[in-house]
């Protein structure tokens, strides 16, 4: 290479860093809601719902807790430690291939409290029925979610019904809530992240929202693809037993897996780069999302999560999860690095870097 390639390389080197720096320092202004009225944005994961979040509820209702911005709030109480979360389902359809609203807010709650470090132990529904709705659809929802708590171990033990008139709601809403119990001496969040971490995610990425935009038949698209909605609890304490220097987990619905390595790099003030080759994705998903013009990355799972784990103990991790069912194509996607901080980088597979940046809304609204 000659003197005048590599003061080329050095220059487009010193760019891209600018480039960086200048997108790190726009992220990390506080955010602001801009708007005037709410729209589906605001709803969908994405910068939108940030925002919201961050420049309107965290604004109102900050404490140290809630500030965490964790999926599950862990609190101490009477000298232990629990762990509270709560979550609303408008999935469209209800039902769609490999499960419903019903199994889907069991599950997501179940799944925000293991990613908490925590064994769920009881659930509250609340229930917001359109006027009109089928009878028969509501008892298939409930056996469903009753089907789902018992597979956990967990109960529903509390809840409330509102019926709201024909037009004002799509027929059923629900809300959750879920308590657990830490019974394991272990500290879980993005103050745990370091660099030369490992990233690792349970198993293939996107099946559910693929798998419910299909359901709308809103596309001439057949595929063989269904939901991966399923709980956690299993598989998240195969890893707990097998690995002590597991430092986050969380769950990658809204926004997909892309999201939550915005947010750990952002909290955690690193950067993350991970490998395009390395990340799991069904042939028919990856075919489903090139027609529809979506990256797997921000297609929401139910059923997947998100390890970050100290970095010699990743083959041991790996090797945790894909012992049990809901691991088996566990893998390695990436790892965390002390620059470009709060960035997410992708290796490509044609050799390129780009960066992973946090979408506005969400390509596919409605999905949990």
């Amino acid at each position: 290479m000659t003197l005048e390639h590599e003061v080329d390389r050095a220059g487009d080197a010193t760019r891209e860093r600018r480039v960086l720096e200048r997108i790190e320092q726009l992220r990390q202004r506080k955010p602001k809601v801009r708007d005037e009225r709410i729209t589906l944005a605001h709803g969908a994961g994405g910068k939108a719902t940030h925002a919201l979040v961050e420049g309107l509820f965290l604004e109102a209702f900050s404490n140290p807790i809630l500030d965490e911005l964790d999926d599950g709030a862990v609190v101490s109480v009477a000298g232990g430690r629990l762990a509270f979360t709560t979550d609303s389902f408008v999935v469209s359809p209800l039902f769609f291939p490999g499960g419903d609203i019903g199994d889907l807010a069991v599950n997501g709650t179940i799944n925000d409290l293991v990613v908490s470090g925590a064994r769920p132990l009881y659930l509250s529904a609340g229930f917001i029925l359109e006027e009109g709705f089928s009878v028969a659809d509501l008892r298939r929802i409930t056996a469903s979610m009753a089907a789902a708590a018992t597979r956990a171990g967990v109960h529903v033990v509390t809840g409330d019904t509102k019926v709201v008139q024909r037009g004002r709601a799509d027929g059923c809403y629900i809300t959750t809530a879920g308590i657990g119990v830490l019974e394991r001496p272990v500290t879980l969040g993005t103050g745990q992240v370091r660099p030369g971490d490992a990233v690792i995610v349970s198993g293939p990425i996107g099946d559910h929202g693929v798998t419910i935009m299909i359901a709308r038949g809103e596309l001439d698209i057949e595929a063989d693809i269904t939901s991966d909605t399923a709980a956690l609890h299993g598989v998240v304490g195969a890893l707990l037993d097998a690995v002590s220097a597991v430092h986050l987990l969380r769950d990658a619905t809204r926004g997909g897996v892309a999201t939550v390595l915005n947010e750990v790099a952002r909290a955690a003030r690193v950067g993350v780069v991970i490998d395009e080759t390395a990340i799991p994705v069904r042939p028919a998903v990856h075919g489903a999302c090139e027609l529809l013009g979506i990256d797997p990355l921000y297609v929401a799972c139910e059923g997947r999560f998100i390890a970050v784990v100290d970095g010699a103990y990743a083959d041991a991790a790996v090797a945790a999860l894909r012992a049990h069912p809901l691991g088996e194509q566990a893998a390695v996607i990436g790892h965390v690095t002390d620059d470009p901080p709060g960035l997410v980088l992708l290796r490509t597979a044609f050799g390129g870097t780009r960066v992973v940046d946090t979408l506005v809304g969400d390509p596919l609204p409605r999905i949990c």
